[in-house]
């Protein structure tokens, strides 16, 4: 299987950038690129060829997503024929999309055609996050929210060009959006390849990574205590940038956030299975992403779960340890989700 890293965020952010030094920093990896970008001319392209070896496919017709989704498939069916033909060779592939892109039909390719699921695991979304101009486009543009939303990594881009204030108020904002990606910075592509390749977030695992601090506040405080509390905390200290505050302030209207499950009682299988099939179903479309390790009732071992809208599989993970904790952890990612829905549905669940 070829591992697969999606490279998105918002226009400006710097992705071409990181690609590029990725591209020729002497790491002795074989780089395939399926760049796309709008427009005829592909300035991004004389920039990437120059002094690489890379073989880079190219997609000018428009965004990689649903309307064009085809492209993606055979832009990678293409490039596994020639692989194994030994035309060309490559290690992985890395998918940049356009700064406009959803990245959610692009995840979704790995896991709605043979094909490509037959050759290609999708190793991780990685996101570059523009720390100067992230709040305006978080408040302006859904996309900005959804690529956030999607992360398996978040990268941050420009901080030099922050405050050290403004920067906290930024990944404080990213955290609530998306609690389960790693927050790091790449100013001027400087990110070092493990923060980029070779992640694994896809990958079914029994370690649900949440940010502890979020489901601190989560399990104490309604949302909106913690988002105020939050908010005149940040007043105090900057008394003289009451528009700063203020604009900060708007990430209330966020449509995009994230929320926790938590329980210690097991669920009854048939009753999950169901419910989980109609919260798929009437609202697979506005779920970015979603992930959990379940304790089920009668079993030994856990059960692993993530869905990108409405795709979703589970897995059984390891066995619960003798002394360890029992106890289902689950995540939900998403465009104006009914939190109360989603929490008493699977309350009445448990067994």
């Amino acid at each position: 299987m070829i591992p697969t890293t999606i490279l998105t965020g918002f226009l400006g952010a710097g992705k071409t950038t990181l690609l590029n030094r990725i591209l020729q920093e002497p790491h002795g990896m074989r780089i395939a690129v399926i760049e796309n970008e709008f427009g005829q001319e592909n300035i991004d392209n004389e920039i990437l060829v120059q002094d690489s070896s890379e073989q880079i496919v190219e997609m000018n017709n428009g965004c990689i997503c649903c309307t064009v989704r085809g492209d993606l498939i055979v832009a990678l069916s293409s490039l596994a024929q020639k692989r194994a033909a030994g035309t060309i060779s490559f290690d992985r592939v890395v998918i940049e999309t356009t700064g406009l892109a959803n990245p959610g039909p692009v995840a979704q390719t790995f896991f709605v055609d043979e094909e490509v699921g037959a050759h290609f695991m999708l190793d991780a979304v990685v996101t570059v996050v523009d720390a100067r101009h992230a709040m305006e486009q978080l408040d302006q543009h859904e996309e900005a929210q959804r690529q956030v939303g999607f992360a398996d990594k978040l990268l941050l881009s420009k901080t030099d060009l922050v405050t050290p204030e403004q920067l906290a108020a930024l990944t404080a904002r990213l955290k609530r959006i998306n609690p389960r990606a790693p927050v790091s910075t790449s100013d001027f592509g400087r990110a070092p390849l493990a923060e980029v390749l070779d992640l694994k977030g896809f990958n079914l695992n029994d370690k649900l990574e949440l940010d502890p601090d979020f489901l601190a506040t989560d399990q104490t405080h309604d949302d909106d205590h913690v988002h105020d509390e939050h908010c005149g905390h940040q007043h105090g200290h900057d008394h003289g940038h009451h528009h700063d505050h203020d604009h900060h302030h708007s990430h209330h209207s966020d449509d995009i956030a994230a929320f926790v499950f938590r329980s210690t009682r097991p669920f009854d299988t048939a009753k999950l299975d169901e419910f989980l099939g109609g919260l798929v179903n009437v609202y697979g479309p506005r779920m970015l992403r979603y992930k959990g390790v379940l304790l089920m009732q009668d079993a030994d071992r856990k059960v692993v779960f993530q869905g990108v809208h409405q795709i979703m599989g589970t897995d059984l993970g390891a066995k619960w340890g003798e002394n360890e904790a029992r106890g289902s952890k689950m995540v939900f990612i998403g465009k104006n989700l009914p939190k109360d829905i989603f929490i008493s549905g699977l309350e009445q669940c448990l067994v």
